[in-house]
């Protein structure tokens, strides 16, 4: 979104949200329990119960945003990745393949095969990056499908409908999220609205039951841009909510690091400590360590997938270019660790050669290589944070993955 006419996209204000006027309230008890703080840290280990099986926290979660992990198949997810849950995205599965097929399969999980837990994303930052063809107003957004211009219009109350069909274990809020240059006016004019539709997304998910015959939880999203005051009003406004876990959204899109890890900080000093905190759409090795160790319990990214179609491979050494010359003869694992199965069944050298050669086997080969170093390196931190050593363990991991090999 263009920083100069962003405010022009919401077309009425909305009334702020004040205490005691109308709020709604999630409520249901914590499926969460803490089983290990790290004392020099904020750093937690944890266990988050859903009906499709527990999760152990820290956790980062692949993105499977039309109901598929990009180049992977369910038996690499399971087996080899270890995932524990994936994403789906309400956006893009509610365009294909649409709400009246899910259904007919019983939900996502019969969809797609995936028998563990799911999460959805509400399809807020899909509709919302659709900038100069969406309209946003108080009621809802107004959106053209990217796929073929057709026209369609997403209320609080629609999302919840949607994902109560799609069906996931954990479904998010609708809000919106401004970008990260916002000025004050709107990021404040955007909160406020944000706040609305969460209370709308509460009242509708309170008068609504699953349709596949297990607990759906819903999670809050937390906004507010880069300004210290409105990320304090809106994490005080969704720990007030009472839910069973809570999301910070609107980061990592363009803001220095370091501010990115100080509203980290400032939001979680607030959110319940009994409730999973989950950091939208972040983000790289380092950042995830760090956000770890500021008290965050769940991630997401498209980065594993993205880079490793890419030929960008993450290491317990380093990030790896994998079309660099300099690969080409070395026959050693992709990563001595044995972060992932694909260490000892693949040489640098060969899979540099698959990459130069354009064959699908690299794209897929470093799509499952960096998920499932991704999930070994939360679990590392897990089991850091259970034996009390995470900080060094981390001070000692974050120069290692920093660097260019």
């Amino acid at each position: 979104m263009d920083k100069d006419n962003a405010s022009s996209h919401i077309v009425t204000t909305p009334l702020p949200h004040r205490e005691g006027q109308g709020g709604e309230s999630v409520g249901g008890g914590s499926s969460f329990t803490l089983l290990a703080n790290d004392l020099q840290t904020s750093a937690r280990a944890g266990l988050l119960q859903t009906d499709h099986g527990p999760i152990e926290t820290p956790i980062f979660m692949p993105v499977g945003t039309v109901g598929s992990v990009k180049g992977v198949q369910l038996k690499d997810l399971t087996e080899d990745i270890h995932a524990q849950i994936i994403l789906g995205n309400t956006y893009h599965l509610y365009l294909r393949p649409g709400t009246e097929v899910l259904e007919a399969a019983g939900g996502l999980h019969r969809f797609n095969g995936f028998d563990r837990p799911m999460l959805t994303d509400s399809g807020g930052f899909q509709v919302f990056s659709l900038t100069g063809i969406r309209k946003l107003r108080e009621e809802g957004c107004e959106f053209r499908s990217h796929i073929d211009g057709s026209k369609h219009f997403f209320s609080p109350e629609k999302v919840m409908d949607i994902e109560r069909s799609i069906g996931a274990d954990i479904i998010m809020a609708f809000d919106e999220c401004p970008p990260g240059t916002a000025e004050y006016d709107y990021a404040k004019k955007s909160l406020a609205l944000t706040h609305n539709w969460l209370d709308r997304c509460i009242r509708r998910f309170n008068k609504t039951e699953p349709k596949y015959g297990y607990h759906q939880k819903l999670f809050p999203i937390v906004q507010g841009c880069t300004y210290r005051d409105l990320r304090i009003q809106s994490a005080e406004f969704v720990a007030s909510k009472g839910a069973e876990g809570n999301a910070i959204g609107g980061l990592a899109v363009g803001e220095p690091t370091e501010v990115m890890y100080e509203m980290i900080e400032l939001v979680n000093g607030i959110l319940p400590k009994d409730r999973p905190r989950y950091l939208m759409g972040v983000g790289t090795p380092v950042n995830i360590l760090e956000a770890i160790a500021l008290g965050v319990d769940m991630f997401d990214c498209v980065m594993p997938t993205r880079n490793g179609r890419n030929a960008m491979l993450f290491t317990s050494e380093g990030t790896m270019n994998m079309r660099n010359a300099k690969w080409a003869t070395d026959f050693s694992p992709i990563d001595s660790a044995g972060t992932s199965y694909v260490d000892t069944a693949y040489t640098k050298a060969y899979l540099h050669h698959l990459y130069k050669a354009q064959e699908l086997l690299a794209l897929q080969i470093g799509s499952i290589h960096n998920l499932a170093f991704y999930l070994w390196l939360v679990g590392e931190a897990r089991k850091h944070i259970i034996d009390g050593d995470f900080r060094q363990w981390k001070d000692m991991m974050i120069p290692k993955l920093s660097q260019r090999l």
